[in-house]
């Protein structure tokens, strides 16, 4: 798994972002925003379904050096991305939900998914798991 500085760590999260777009616009959601911040949180993509509903999506991404390392990690059931996804984080993405709704006046359906990432960059590998409505 690839570690290392914040340069690093934000370049594979910027990477992990775009595959995470790229996913959601070819699943047939329209992407309504992106990188949505404000001091108590960030909403990494705000995009709507076929049916309407809005998506908040957090999107969780790691790397690996070979896609055995990938392969090696999901089989052993290792470490996953989606497990940063906990009671706090949540907090924080409700808290800017509530934000996001009040600003767009939305008064629509919503719900908060998560987007898992994990690619092997020098191969040009990704794998995507999609965790639709964590908060019921």
């Amino acid at each position: 798994m690839a570690t290392g500085s914040k340069k690093n760590t934000k370049k594979i999260g910027d990477l992990g972002e775009k595959i995470a777009q790229k996913y959601l616009h070819d699943s047939g959601f329209v992407i309504v925003g992106t990188n949505f911040w404000r001091k108590w949180g960030e909403i990494d993509i705000i995009a709507k379904d076929k049916q309407g509903v809005l998506r908040f999506v957090e999107v969780k991404s790691v790397s690996y050096e070979t896609i055995t390392d990938l392969e090696y990690a999901v089989t052993h059931e290792t470490w996953q991305p989606e497990e940063q996804v906990h009671a706090r984080k949540l907090r924080q993405i409700e808290k800017t939900i509530a934000s996001w709704i009040t600003e767009q006046s939305y008064d629509g359906l919503w719900q908060i998914d998560v987007l898992a990432v994990k690619m092997v960059i020098p191969e040009k590998y990704a794998s995507v798991s999609f965790i639709e409505n964590v908060v019921q």
